[in-house]
Order: structure tokens, then C-alpha cells, then sequence
């Protein structure tokens, strides 16, 4: 398994020999150009995690990528006809890689904003590590995960929602994303604290440059 944080939201995950691209958003251009995509995944519709003024380019350049999306992001985001749902408790392969969906809701941001969807993303492959992006919710940990994209920061969570979080899913590695509205002292300040008092490694992958994985 190779993981490229490419900014934000948008994780590159190569595994048994497919590319998947997640949460391609607007608060970061590092995924643009990016090519021979077998899929596009989606958490939810906020722009900083799809961007819909530079999906089409995507889409354009990875003509035979599959495009999975929460639900919600069909009627919010002009997908060009591309896009197919993938909701709670449902399923996605892609040749030996399975997608399965958890959770539903995005994180509580304010009691007068309604709550939108939001799908975990938990991917296995036999012989990989089991990979988990939970775009912006902290409220589902699944079972057996080995690497976890770690939301750093978000206006929907506190620090110790984030240490809780990581505590009760146990997984043993893990990499920061969602930090675009992080200064370097926040960063240094939450990077410090989650390695410190949770059972995962936290990675610095902001470089951009790929980690290579290894099963167990």
C-alpha cells in the first residue's frame, strides 16, 4: 500500500495494483493533473472536500475512473453524469480492493446548521492494511483498521474529540489531513498531543511525498 496526502481532504491510495482518489476539495490544487485513477471517492458534497470548479478537469483526464459519492453530492455537485452513490452499510469493488461505507452523518458544526451526509471509507485488500478515511465525522470507529487519514482539524471538533476518536479505533498507524485551516503551531500542537495520547503513530505526509505500507 502507497498513501500521498495531497492536501486537505485528498488522499491518494494505491493498493492491489488500483489508484483511488479521495475527497478531491478545494483547499488544495496538489491533486490537480492527477492521472490513471481506477476511482474517485467522495465523502460528502462541502467543497474543501469535492471542488466543483475542477472535478470536470479530473474527470476529463481519468475518463475510466469509477466515481463513487455520498448520495447527497449527486444533486449538489455537477458531476457530468459520472457520479454513482455510495451510501451507508453499502459496498464498492474495484477488481481485488472493496469499499465498504460506514457511519451517515457529518459531524454536528452547529446545532442551527443541519446536519449533511457523510460516509466513512474503509478499504480492504487481502495481503494490505486496512485503510479508513472518515471524511468529517469522528462518530464511527469500524473494526480491524490499520491506517487512518486523521482529521487534524475542523470547526466540527475539539482536541479531545479527536483523542477519543483515535482511542477507540485502535489503529496502530496514521497520517494527518484535513489541516488546511491549521497554522504550523496548531499542527505541531495537535501532531504532538495524538501521537502522545492515543495508541497510533501519527505521520507527517504534508511533504506530499508517497508512504509506503506494509501489511501487519
Amino acid at each position: 500500500m502507497k498513501i500521498t496526502h495531497l492536501g486537505h481532504a485528498a488522499v491518494l491510495l494505491e493498493v492491489a495494483d488500483r489508484r483511488i482518489l479521495f475527497d478531491p476539495g478545494n483547499f488544495s490544487d496538489a491533486w490537480h493533473g492527477t492521472t490513471d485513477l481506477d476511482a474517485i471517492v467522495v465523502t460528502h458534497l462541502h467543497p474543501d472536500h469535492v471542488d466543483p470548479e475542477h472535478v470536470g478537469g479530473l474527470f476529463a483526464a481519468n475518463p475510466d475512473a469509477e466515481v463513487w459519492v455520498e448520495p447527497g453530492v449527486l444533486d449538489a455537485v455537477d458531476l457530468g453524469g459520472r457520479g454513482q452513490g455510495i451510501a451507508e452499510d453499502e459496498s464498492v469493488d474495484l477488481g481485488a480492493v472493496r469499499i465498504d461505507a460506514v457511519g451517515g452523518l457529518h459531524a454536528v458544526i452547529h446545532r442551527d446548521i443541519p446536519r449533511i451526509g457523510n460516509v466513512g471509507l474503509v478499504v480492504t485488500a487481502e495481503g494490505e492494511p486496512t485503510f479508513f478515511h472518515p471524511g468529517d465525522s469522528l462518530d464511527t470507529a469500524p473494526a480491524g483498521v490499520d491506517v487512518v487519514a486523521i482529521p487534524m482539524m475542523g470547526p466540527w471538533a475539539a482536541m479531545k474529540e479527536h483523542i477519543d476518536f483515535l482511542r477507540s479505533l485502535g489503529a496502530a498507524q496514521g497520517f494527518g489531513i484535513h489541516n488546511a485551516l491549521l497554522s504550523d503551531r496548531g499542527w505541531n500542537l495537535a501532531f504532538g498531543r495524538y501521537n502522545e495520547m492515543t495508541p497510533t503513530t501519527v505521520h507527517d505526509l504534508r511533504s506530499g511525498e508517497a508512504w509506503e505500507v506494509s501489511a501487519g
